[in-house]
């Protein structure tokens, strides 16, 4: 059984069929019908929606584990891969348990007192600050949840008057994330590079560092782009990797440590690097370890679970492999998260959760098409993962890969991975945890597609949604819409452009020729035109675009070029217009806080409430001075996108209809 869901969960599963063992899910009610669930052998449900009460209930898992039959349970990565209570609860339960001990666990679980643990071994450490003593002079520095990972309750201070709010939100979103509220401080480096150190270890006295990886590039502290073997460490060369490997297996052997693990360090320019946390489990980012080496991490947690040994030597590192992390979130409006049914997802592979044997692309996900992202799990989409012979014509692959995939749905980050990718800065291995805020998500979020390219697309969507309406049409059925026997006008079709929110008014004509004029394109000239599929000359070059269509969103893609548009109706419902002054939801999401009430003058900037969305903290504050005249939500309350949160009504009386200034915790991971 995998006490997890999503893509480790198939990952996992994969490995664990080729070796010959029945699969076994667990899925929370809004995973009813997701990919892990329908590939394993046999699935149990945990009623309810948020992990709190499914995927963090070890109780009900060791029960759904022994109800199944199962023999072991592997915890993935996330939820309780890393309690020692659970791991405890497995092996009690007379089942095994497919990680480390649940004393090293426990050691590394506490990042205070693993610090002490990995100081006296001797792994440099980065020296605790007593939330208690705090002074201007420790500024910067960085909360953490002592227990978890991933990012999840940690905060950057660099202002003593936000300590305190950062502290509580910091152990809200821990406890949230974990279970568990407690929060601890170091300093914060603000150049330095994340490497860490995959290790394997079995229970007869040997450990591997199996290559280190490179996860520097960060999106508020969290990461997005992994690969190894680790730039920085290429760079320096000397003795440099050797050390990290000694500092790691010096790390394990401290714990007792059994099963696969990651030791990670922050460096610098310099060659110094301080050790950060123990991951007690398998990582995100495994699949570049997987791919460089050749080793299948996965199958020898099982091995080792069963008691095998080891091989004598480690595995040795070939080529250059580099994960991007694929996000249902819009990094140009903040990172806002997103959710929402993935319409159509197509990501050019040549291997799934599998080795590679000659350069080319894995992918490793846990959605496909027609699955809905929830707001109560990461929403993360896919793994993309490239292996070739360099570095260079790794991020090259990759890049391509990811400007040709499909994807129709929620608003994704793929923009800022082709951008990141073919940075010259990325290219050149200047990679540090600064990297995402020095070249600006103005520069990194922007579209592939300019606007000549909107407007190109918005003509072929009109000139598919005009063939689609021919099929539709009961009478004179052959001839295209709007077409007349007689010149006439032109049709006219307007869509807006989903980022930038512009309105783009479409002018096309159908010849008697069978030629259709455009007026406002007047170097391009359409050569085929169905309801999916146009095939057009632009300045005397041939595209080919496809047109796909749910609801009034209308996706528009040809390689390296895609586009999101969102019909314009000819008539406007006036029942769904907004109250002016009315703030709307930006994003599904439970009301945890609400920091006003009824009748209460607020200024602009100033916090309103707060929702949880994705396991995150967002505060919604007012855009504008005024007084709050109606509040309709309570705490606790499920919220869709464009839910009125409350109407704010201006001093001078003005429309005052504006988004919600929202404002994302900041995380580290």
């Amino acid at each position: 059984m995998v006490a997890n869901r999503g893509e480790i969960a198939c990952r996992v599963f994969t490995t664990a069929r080729a070796m010959g063992m029945r699969t076994i899910a667990v899925f929370a009610d809004p995973d009813a019908d997701a990919p892990h669930v329908r590939m394993a052998d046999a699935a149990v449900r945990l009623p309810g929606a948020r992990s709190a009460e499914t995927y963090l209930r070890g109780d009900l898992i060791v029960a759904a584990a022994e109800a199944a039959g199962a023999d072991a349970i592997h915890p993935g990565y996330g939820f309780l891969s890393e309690n020692a209570t659970f791991a405890q609860q497995v092996i009690d339960a007379g089942l095994t348990w497919i990680g480390p001990d649940p004393a090293a666990i426990t050691a590394m679980g506490s990042k205070v007192n693993a610090k002490k643990l990995m100081a006296d071994a001797g792994v440099p450490v980065l020296g605790d600050i007593d939330p208690a003593a705090v002074t201007a002079d420790d500024l910067p520095l960085l909360i953490k949840a002592s227990a978890g990972g991933g990012g999840r309750g940690m905060r950057i201070v660099r202002d003593l008057a936000e300590f305190s709010a950062a502290v509580d939100a910091a152990a809200r979103e821990a406890q949230s994330a974990f279970g568990d509220p407690t929060v601890f401080c170091e300093p914060y480096v603000e150049r330095g590079h994340h490497i860490e150190v995959q290790i394997m270890a079995d229970s007869h006295g040997a450990i591997w560092a199996v290559g280190e990886r490179e996860c520097s590039i960060q999106r508020r502290h969290q990461k997005v782009v992994e690969e190894a073997p680790a730039p920085l460490v290429e760079r320096l060369g000397g003795d440099l990797r050797e050390r990290l490997f000694s500092a790691a297996r010096l790390a394990a052997e401290a714990i007792g440590y059994t099963g696969a693990g990651t030791v990670e360090f922050l460096a610098d320019e310099s060659g110094r690097f301080f050790f950060l946390e123990t991951n007690t489990r398998l990582q995100v980012e495994h699949p570049v370890t997987e791919l460089t080496t050749g080793t299948d991490l996965v199958e020898w947690q099982l091995r080792v679970a069963m008691g095998e040994h080891l091989d004598l030597e480690a595995p040795q590192a070939s080529g250059h492999a580099i994960e991007v992390r694929l996000y249902a979130e819009d990094p140009a409006a903040d990172w806002q998260p997103q959710s929402g049914i993935v319409h159509g997802i197509e990501i050019h592979d040549d291997v799934r959760f599998g080795p590679l044997e000659r350069p080319g692309i894995r992918v490793d996900s846990g959605i496909d098409s027609g699955s809905e992202i929830s707001t109560y799990y990461d929403p993360m989409l896919a793994k993309v993962i490239s292996w070739a012979p360099d570095r260079s014509r790794a991020a090259a692959m990759l890049a391509r890969t990811l400007a040709d995939a499909t994807i129709h749905g929620p608003v994704t980050n793929r923009h800022m991975l082709v951008n990141t990718l073919r940075q010259e800065r990325f290219l050149d291995g200047d990679t540090d945890t600064g990297f995402i805020d020095e070249i600006g998500l103005d520069v990194l979020s922007a579209s592939g597609a300019d606007a000549d390219d909107v407007r190109v697309a918005a003509t072929m969507a009109a000139l598919a949604d005009s063939a689609a309406q021919r099929l539709r049409a009961t009478v004179q059925a052959g001839l295209p819409s709007g077409w007349r026997n007689l010149g006439s006008g032109h049709q006219v079709r307007r869509y807006v452009d989903i980022r930038t929110d512009d309105e783009l008014e479409i002018r096309y004509r159908h010849r008697r020729d069978g030629t259709v004029d455009l007026p406002d394109l007047p170097d391009v000239s359409v050569v085929e035109a169905t309801a999916d599929r146009i095939v057009a000359d632009v300045s005397g070059v041939r595209h080919r675009w496809t047109v796909s269509r749910h609801g009034d969103s209308v996706f528009v893609d040809r390689p390296g070029k895609a586009v999101t548009l969102r019909r314009v109706p000819r008539f406007v419902d006036p029942s769904v217009v907004a109250r002016p002054g009315s703030l709307l939801a930006p994003m599904p999401g439970s009301v945890i806080r609400i920091a006003v009430a009824e009748g209460d003058r607020v200024t602009a900037g100033q916090p309103l409430l707060w929702l949880e969305a994705m396991k995150m903290e967002h505060t919604v504050a007012a855009p504008a001075d005024g007084v709050v005249a109606t509040l309709p939500v309570q705490a606790g309350q499920q919220l869709s996108v464009g839910d009125v949160l409350a109407v704010i009504t201006a001093d001078d009386e003005a429309d005052t209809t504006n988004p919600p200034q929202t404002q994302h915790e900041e995380n580290v991971g």
